[in-house]
């Protein structure tokens, strides 16, 4: 066996068994988890984007775990292909990234980096496994780690948001885990491999595939209320406003990012197109899942007046628009449904780095409270405006790069709800990204609604008074009083330039559409052919 076929199993492994060491480092020493954590997932990015490469090279790497069952289809197996590799790198690359923002930010202590480290061990786990059974087991370590981060926050509103998310998550892996018992009273197997090659067997020679067919509608329902579809979304927003600031990028860019990520595995890899199109309204009902979201999730966004809550419904419709590309089963909107599950982690996790930035270091959580934001935080508002007008879709962006192959896809299946979804979403998604724009750059500081008026401290090149701030509480991000103004060191340089990084990275990606379609060519051709 290779070294390169070991970094699946090491990818995974690594990070769960240190997720120990800062606890047990803390027995004596303190706060050495952010280290810990750091080497870790230094280590694990240098190690994905090298699997990455192998794979783009050299065609999938597969890792059956002490090489027995292969042949039954029931043995645990490990698959970094075109589409688990970009979403692996996804993972590893937030998960390094955006400890610059909890060095200073926080929440801090060990055990909240045990966490961190268990979570970002069971989404790698969630990408690269290829066994639906071991897919439930990594959905719930993910629930578990997401559940601990949600909750580290002060206040009962974490308490409560954690216990909700846990609640409704455990709901969805449940309904998940029946659809792959349905799934495997029909086949005997649990290998995503051997699945999709009986799959289209048991059609044919069944005609009516009642436990398929409700083995698919338990997996949807459970990834749907994972991925925080409408009506099913209603754990998403109090778990992203009330996350620490420290918290809410990672799990905003990648817990929903990764559910999303193996509902496609499921559907195309598991199920196959054939039996998706063969299945009497199943499209249908995906496509319509999809589209009620993204009008659901854009209007609410409109409406909100805090920003994490806002950014929060926006993720529903974003979602919801990829679920409704899986449903439309054509080449082109599957690339596009890939493309913007990638590009939209990236900018939800600047977006939200952001929003910490601006909330740590100058008390402004509200819309309102953004008011003149540009003329004394220009960079902090730059990052945040490349990033809404990358989410809108305006080209060149990674955002309009995803949306143009869904929107082409949708043309050539001839879906004219989702082009017309698409469009109208883009209206929506402009009109609450207009709201904060305004505030930051055409709406005067106000001392009486916006804590950064001009007598606030700069940090990234206003021309406030460092001397005359007082200190922010290291509370994980969250102010006390939403009227104080943060600390000179509250913002690091670490903070800004992970920001500028996404920033310049997703608008970089907008002119990659072509790359995009190279490297994910052979999955998206293989999955259809």
């Amino acid at each position: 066996m290779s070294s390169v076929e070991l970094l699946p199993a090491l990818l995974i492994a690594v990070p769960i068994l240190m997720a120990t060491v800062p606890i047990v480092l803390g027995l004596r020493f303190d706060r050495t988890g952010w280290s810990v954590t750091a080497i870790t997932t230094a280590g694990m990015f240098a190690a994905t984007a090298y699997l990455a490469a192998d794979v783009y090279a050299t065609g999938p790497v597969v890792h059956v775990l002490g090489g027995w069952g292969e042949p039954q289809g029931i043995g645990i197996e490990l698959v970094a292909d075109e589409f688990s590799a970009l979403i692996a790198l996804l993972v590893a690359a937030t998960a390094a990234g955006l400890l610059a923002y909890t060095r200073v930010g926080g929440p801090r202590g060990n055990t909240f980096y045990a966490g961190y480290l268990l979570l970002t061990g069971g989404l790698l786990g969630l990408t690269m496994t290829g066994d639906v059974f071991n897919m439930f087991v990594f959905l719930e370590i993910v629930g578990l780690g997401t559940y601990a981060m949600i909750s580290s926050g002060d206040g009962p509103e974490s308490a409560v948001a954690a216990l909700k998310y846990l609640i409704l998550g455990t709901v969805g892996a449940s309904l998940y885990l029946i659809g792959v018992g349905f799934l495997f009273m029909a086949t005997g197997a649990l290998n995503m491999v051997v699945l999709g090659d009986l799959v289209p067997e048991l059609m044919a020679a069944e005609g009516e595939p009642t436990l398929l067919r409700a083995a698919f509608a338990f997996m949807f329902v459970g990834f749907a209320l994972k991925v925080a579809q409408w009506p099913l979304h209603t754990w998403q927003p109090d778990a992203y406003q009330h996350a620490p600031d420290g918290v809410t990028p990672l799990i905003a860019a990648l817990v929903s990012t990764v559910s999303a990520y193996a509902l496609g595995r499921v559907m195309f890899t598991v199920f196959g197109p054939e039996f998706l199109t063969a299945t009497p309204y199943l499209t249908e009902i995906v496509v319509t899942v999809g589209a009620v979201s993204v009008v659901a999730g854009s209007t609410l966004a409109v409406i909100q007046l805090d920003v994490k809550r806002m950014l929060a419904y926006s993720s529903v419709s974003q979602f919801g628009l990829i679920v409704a590309a899986y449903g439309l089963v054509t080449e082109v909107a599957l690339l596009g449904a890939i493309v913007h599950l990638i590009g939209h982690g990236m900018m939800k996790a600047g977006l939200f780095v952001a929003a910490g930035i601006v909330a740590l270091g100058y008390g402004a959580r509200t819309v309102d409270q953004y008011a003149g934001l540009a003329g004394e935080r220009p960079v902090t508002a730059a990052g945040m405006a490349v990033l809404l007008i990358a989410l809108v879709g305006i080209p060149p962006s990674i955002g309009f790069i995803g949306k143009w192959y869904i929107a082409v896809g949708a043309v050539q299946a001839e879906s004219w709800l989702v082009a017309g979804v698409i469009f109208l979403s883009t209206m929506l998604t402009l009109a609450y990204a207009a709201r904060l724009l305004e505030k930051m750059y055409f709406t005067p500081a106000s001392t009486l609604e916006s804590p950064h008026a001009p007598d606030a401290v700069a940090t990234d090149g206003g021309d406030g008074d460092a001397d005359e701030t007082p200190a922010v509480a290291g509370d994980g991000g969250r102010l006390a009083d939403a009227d104080r103004r943060g600390s000179p060191g509250a913002v690091s340089f670490g903070m800004l330039a992970v920001l500028v990084t996404v920033a310049v990275t997703a608008v970089v990606l907008g002119f990659a559409g072509g790359a995009f379609g190279d490297l994910l060519k052979p999955f998206v051709s293989e999955v259809f052919n």
